[in-house]
């Protein structure tokens, strides 16, 4: 195997020698070419996710789509959801560079990061039992094109690194520095020609190398089928204890929310679709708009439904607090600009001595929400418009639809309504399953968001659920839009009774 080193890769040199090449070539192509930067790194990820399932001996074959893959390793319970989510990203901005030929600097430079993490994961999931300490990530140099913001973005990172290295590692990069200043220019450029050809052999190699990673992965799937029962379970513990590990920085999180918010029906990518860059709402469209301004600093994203401004929202880096930055995400409710087009949805809504311009505020930093760090994952909400609405969890992003959907409900009216509505439904209640209906009502008036009601078998919970379902969406306490489902139900109970 020739010369294959690699800023960010080589440690999983001791798991496979392709993993390392095709690291190595995203690499060199980051600064001339980032398209094919892209597509290594997806090919990259394919690989990667091919050896996981080898490992744990779910291999089937080397044509098995890499979205059906990732769904059976996580059926299995062998990749955690937010590594799930770093191997989708890897996926889809690589088939963008290869079917559409689309992909830039700043794209390739959060893929790479992505990759390494990855890398970090698998090798603390199969690797040694011994501590790893993978250390800062190595940026590439700046491409010639790069923006203002992408290299902003390569200091950051060299900072980081050379906060990590020692004094002698400092040296030794200093002097390979200095000694690559000095070459004159045609020394350089004999020194350029000489890697360029051992980066074509090395992209040659990793070509040759497919077949053989074939016959490698059968060999680790009939070793995993030897082992025993427990070995799933066992690495579906030291994946997730892994997962938790993830360096993920608030660029990188970004591009994972952008994804996200995409996948619910909002435009979003952090890269284009920013105030700075000249975006504005417009009709018909639902946008969710980067470093939008407020008098209390720019929010990370302002989502518009049409021209009017529904939410706010605070992105922050994976290992924060989530829950505790809605209140940074409530100032720029309190302190939104409406310009450009903007428009707010109605008056403003009483917060103490001041107001909230906008009603739904939200803080995000990319993880799925886990139950046991629950104020350190998931998607937070909170609706400003009344005092005593409380911050919440959510497992995914409102689609606009079903923001505007919320604000179509009052809850007063629809209390009021409740206590007064007749349990009239062409059927009987009999008096046990009313009162389970009276004190659901009751604590759902409350704020009460989880309840259990418990009943024997043949007592009716079928009937009472149709009711209370019916009764819900009439005094439209929830979204007008399933009243029909509620009335189809309570019409097919009908006519089972008249049958029956």
């Amino acid at each position: 195997m020739r010369d294959q080193r690699s800023a960010n890769f080589s440690f999983l040199a001791v798991h496979d020698a392709q993993l390392v090449r095709l690291g190595a070539l995203a690499e060199r192509y980051f600064n001339e070419d980032p398209v094919t930067c892209l597509i290594k790194l997806r090919q990259y990820g394919e690989t990667l996710a091919q050896l996981v399932a080898a490992k744990a001996g779910l291999f089937r074959d080397t044509q098995e789509a890499q979205t059906d893959l990732l769904r059976r390793l996580k059926f299995e319970k062998v990749i955690p959801q937010e590594v799930g989510d770093l191997f989708h990203h890897l996926r889809v901005v690589g088939n963008k560079a290869a079917h559409e030929n689309q992909g830039n600097h700043s794209e390739a430079l959060t893929a790479l990061k992505m990759g390494r993490q990855l890398g970090i994961w698998f090798h603390r999931t199969f690797g040694p039992r011994k501590p790893f300490a993978p250390g800062a990530f190595v940026p590439p140099p700046d491409p010639t094109a790069a923006t203002h913001a992408l290299t902003e973005e390569l200091a950051r990172l060299r900072a980081d690194l050379d906060q990590h290295r020692t004094t002698a590692e400092r040296a030794r990069a200093a002097a390979d520095e200095n000694e690559r200043a000095r070459l004159s220019a045609e020394e350089r450029a004999h020194k350029e020609r000489e890697e360029r050809t051992v980066w074509e052999q090395l992209a040659a190699e990793a070509e040759q190398a497919k077949a053989l990673l074939a016959k490698e992965l059968q060999t680790l799937q009939a070793a995993a089928a030897q082992a025993p029962a427990q070995l799933t379970v066992e690495i579906a513990a030291k994946a997730e204890a892994a997962a938790l590990d993830l360096d993920i920085d608030e660029a990188s999180t970004r591009a994972l929310i952008d994804e996200q918010l995409r996948a619910r029906g909002w435009e979003a990518d952090t890269q284009s679709i920013r105030y700075g860059l000249g975006s504005r709402p417009a009709k018909s469209r639902n946008l969710a708009i980067a470093e939008w301004p407020t008098k209390s600093g720019p929010a990370d994203y302002a989502l518009f439904v049409g021209t009017l401004c529904i939410g706010v929202v605070e992105a922050k880096r994976r290992n924060k607090n989530v829950s505790s930055h809605i209140d940074q995400a409530q100032r720029y409710a309190r302190t939104f600009r409406f310009e450009g087009g903007a428009e707010p949805v109605s008056d403003p809504w009483p917060d103490g001595k001041e107001h909230f311009l906008v009603p739904f505020v939200f803080s995000a930093n990319g993880r799925p929400y886990l139950k046991q760090l629950e104020t350190e994952s998931g998607i937070w909400f909170r609706d400003t418009r009344k005092a005593s609405n409380h911050r919440r969890a959510l497992s995914d992003w409102p689609t606009p639809d079903g923001l505007k959907g919320m604000l179509e409900i009052d809850v007063d009216t629809a209390t009021a309504d409740l206590k007064s509505r007749s349990f009239d439904f062409g059927f009987p209640l009999r008096p046990y399953q009313r009162l389970a209906i009276e004190k659901v009502e009751s604590e759902i008036a409350h704020g009460c968001r989880n309840m259990l009601l418990a009943m024997a078998t043949g007592t009716g919970k079928t009937k009472l659920a149709i009711a209370m379902l019916y009764r819900l969406l009439a005094a439209k306490r929830f979204r007008r839009r399933a009243r029909a489902i509620a009335t189809g139900l309570l019409e097919a109970r009908a006519r089972d009774a008249a049958i029956n």
